[in-house]
């Protein structure tokens, strides 16, 4: 006897609730969902004896992980079973959704003094890139966002960071204050001695115009490292 070929392909709808990405989000948070089942849910539909779990799974193992699908370019991604440029874009869609939402809860309008939401932030922003990248967040008077800017792009394991640059960005966008950011492409926050010294050396350069350095904060894949609560500054 051949076996039930209707088990074999349940659709994601004839699971238990529980074990549903929709439904596990609802009744127990984002949080508690794997990569893998938060990809589902923009995916939506599977193939042929697939779930779109499965669909899922294929895609994060094909492409190493969270980072290297989003570097990924829609011809790239397309070439997977059961991805089409309409499912691409929706994937794109929210994360462009998302940085817009991480953006706005930094609005000038407000001072920034929830360090949650500033290690959100930064997460959103740099723990998506494969090579290294250092940011600065320009802040006026009162510690309201001027702006984000990414300002060196490196390699893998560092990226070249000028003083006279920092210090001129600052000048140009009339920051009082500013934290400084990177991510670590390996996905291990832990700053390193180089990380310390160039903090050093920023901050000896920008209080030459009055600019403090509020905080450096290092990006990794699951943490995001806070010099001034580590004592570094």
């Amino acid at each position: 006897m051949y076996p039930d070929l209707r088990e074999v392909w349940l659709s994601m709808d004839d699971w238990p609730s529980a074990e549903r990405p929709r439904e596990k989000l609802l009744q127990q948070g984002a949080a508690a969902l794997t990569d893998a089942e938060l990809l589902a849910i923009f995916i939506r539909t599977g193939v042929k004896g697939r779930s779109a779990i499965d669909v899922a799974r294929d895609l994060l193992r094909d492409f190493g992980g969270l980072r290297g699908l989003i570097d990924a370019d829609a011809g790239s991604v397309c070439k997977c079973s059961g991805i089409g440029i309409a499912k691409y874009a929706q994937i794109r869609a929210s994360l462009e959704l998302f940085e817009r939402y991480l953006l706005e809860s930094l609005d000038r309008g407000d001072a920034i003094s929830d360090p949650g939401k500033t290690r959100r932030f930064l997460k959103g922003k740099l723990r998506k890139y494969s090579r290294e990248v250092f940011a600065c967040m320009y802040l006026d008077n009162q510690h309201r966002l001027i702006k984000f800017e990414e300002l060196f792009y490196g390699t893998i394991d560092g990226a070249s960071v000028h003083a006279r640059e920092v210090v001129k960005r600052a000048l140009d966008h009339n920051a009082a204050a500013v934290i400084f950011a990177h991510n670590h492409p390996s996905g291990v926050a832990e700053p390193s001695q180089a990380d310390r010294r160039i903090t050093d050396r920023l901050k000896s350069a920008l209080l030459l115009v009055d600019v403090r350095v509020l905080d450096h904060m290092v990006v990794g894949d699951r943490e995001v490292i806070s010099f001034a609560e580590r004592g570094f500054l």
